[in-house]
């Protein structure tokens, strides 16, 4: 809860921005317009989201000199913000995830930009908005925002007439002329039985409610999860309305991505650069601009908050011992083996299948392909059978699998997709006595941090891969992180450098030398 303090000096920097609202849509700086230019300019822009941005709401988007005051450029919204406007626009009953790096309008567009086009409709779209923040007091904030514009913006004023409504104006809930009401709502607070007079909100806008600490303790998670899909979806007049989420992916382990698993969730995701780092905004900053914002941020950060990939760094491996390059045809190399830990045995309904396909050729190992999954044992088994299909023309391949898990239940899936295709995959046991794993993928690690592990660039952003390097890059002793990618490239490093072991070492062949001097 924010001290009077915080409240004051908070209110006179809304007071200020409202000073600055007026100031830059001061319609005395307009052309001046007949009732019929006034009316055809309003239609257009009803119909224009980008030109609706560029004409109410110039203070957020144009650069202007600090000095003069004088515009140096306009940031043009970016193709993905007039995609999603329309998106909302157009989709009446919308259950949304939009998946958007830092800095790059979520809060503006959703909670300012698209709830104004939608009410300045020629037949209204929007009666009752909710905006939902990590607490009450962010989410008064995040709604000042659209208070600001509705009472001090001038142009919508002109346009639209007053907005403000006496009586009826306070800070975290208040109701327009025309009757559009407006709610701040914390996370976890109850909006059960949420109405004005007959209405329900018909447009709930959820604005970044993950945060490190709460993704920390997947409990938490899913019972923020639960209070969003019952409490708050509950809101809705039986799932009539707009009900948004939007925010960054800052870990697997969070409400935004739980929701946007759902069935029915339409998701945008949106991430800051393209495969060649050109930025997706290219109105707002440049390539170079770009590169040095990860340069400065470090790889971890960027690819958390820009790109939607959130790695937890471990103590074992880190992210720039990931190194990736073209890989070889498979003739090239000295060996393959494809190594699976299927994780059968374990009690976790969600735990992950991982399959490892390694080639060695000299000193270097590359991760050619791989399959990472929360799926069942058929899909695994199918994938390995699609794998040796692939190359049993081009190369031989040994298919190896932890022993303890070859049990009959997970040999009749083979025996059964076998029969299917007319021939039995040679998969065999790993029969070594292991070690503790942990101990194992350790030992192996400094393979990594010298140079000669090699993951394969044609599938660096794929779902299989990334999954495999963020459980390699999370791993530590006492973490209760998914572990099924690291231990299966143990098992394969391990099969692979016996066999080099067992090429290199030649016995000595030779008379041995006796005690009696006739002899040898």
């Amino acid at each position: 809860m924010a001290t009077q303090a915080e409240i004051k000096q908070r209110y006179a920097e809304w007071q200020e921005h409202c000073k600055h609202i007026q100031s830059i849509t001061d319609t005395a700086l307009l052309i001046r317009e007949t009732p019929v230019e006034k009316d055809r300019r309003i239609r257009r822009l009803q119909k224009d989201y980008a030109a609706f941005c560029e004409y109410y709401f110039p203070h957020f988007l144009q650069l202007r000199d600090k000095v003069t005051g004088e515009v140096i450029r306009t940031i043009h919204n970016a193709p993905f913000h007039n995609t999603a406007a329309v998106k909302v626009k157009n989709t009446p009953n919308l259950k949304a995830v939009f998946k958007w790096p830092r800095g790059h309008a979520k809060s503006t567009h959703f909670d300012i930009f698209m709830p104004l086009w939608l009410m300045f409709q020629p037949k209204r779209l929007i009666n009752f908005m909710v905006v939902v923040g990590k607490s009450e007091d962010s989410a008064i904030r995040l709604l000042s925002d659209i208070q600001a514009e509705l009472e001090y913006n001038a142009r919508i004023i002109a346009d639209f007439g007053e907005q403000k409504s006496v009586g009826d104006w306070q800070e975290g809930e208040f109701t327009s002329q025309s009757g559009v009401k407006f709610l701040a709502c914390g996370r976890g607070q109850s909006p059960r039985g949420l109405r004005e007079r007959e209405a329900r909100p018909d447009y709930i806008v959820i604005d970044d409610l993950d945060d490190d600490e709460l993704c920390r303790n997947e409990k938490r998670v899913k019972d923020l999860t639960d209070w969003v899909k019952e409490a708050l979806f509950g809101a809705l007049d039986v799932g009539r309305g707009r009900f948004l989420m939007v925010g960054n992916l800052i870990s697997k382990t969070s409400v935004l991505a739980n929701i946007a698993a759902t069935k029915g969730v339409y998701v945008s995701e949106v991430k800051a650069v393209d495969r060649d780092g050109n930025p997706v905004w290219k109105e707002k900053w440049t390539k170079d601009e770009a590169q040095e914002y990860r340069d400065f941020v470090g790889y971890r950060a960027w690819e958390k908050e820009m790109m939607h990939n959130p790695i937890k760094d471990g103590t074992i491996f880190r992210h720039d011992w990931i190194r990736f390059k073209k890989v070889l045809p498979l003739e090239k190399y000295d060996q393959l083996v494809c190594y699976t830990d299927p994780s059968f045995k374990s009690t976790t309904a969600n735990d992950y299948k991982a399959s490892r396909f390694w080639g060695k050729i000299g000193p270097e190992l590359h991760l050619l392909d791989c399959y990472v999954r929360q799926d069942t044992v058929t899909g695994m088994v199918r994938w390995l059978y699609d794998l040796h299909e692939r190359t049993r023309d081009r190369a031989a391949v040994l298919f190896f699998m932890e022993a303890n898990f070859m049990q009959d239940i997970i040999l009749d899936e083979f025996t059964e997709e076998g029969n299917r295709r007319g021939y039995q995959l040679p998969i065999m046991p790993d029969m070594r006595k292991k070690p503790e794993k942990l101990q194992r993928i350790e030992a192996v690690s400094p393979l990594w941090e010298r140079g000669f592990v090699w993951y394969n660039e044609a599938l660096k952003d794929t779902p299989d891969m990334q999954v495999g390097i963020e459980q390699t890059l999370a791993l530590e002793r006492g973490s209760r992180v998914h572990d099924d990618a690291p231990d299966a490239d143990e098992g394969a490093i391990w099969i692979l450098q016996k066999h080099t072991r067992q090429q290199i070492y030649k016995p000595r062949l030779g008379m041995r030398r006796h005690s009696s001097k006739n002899s040898w």
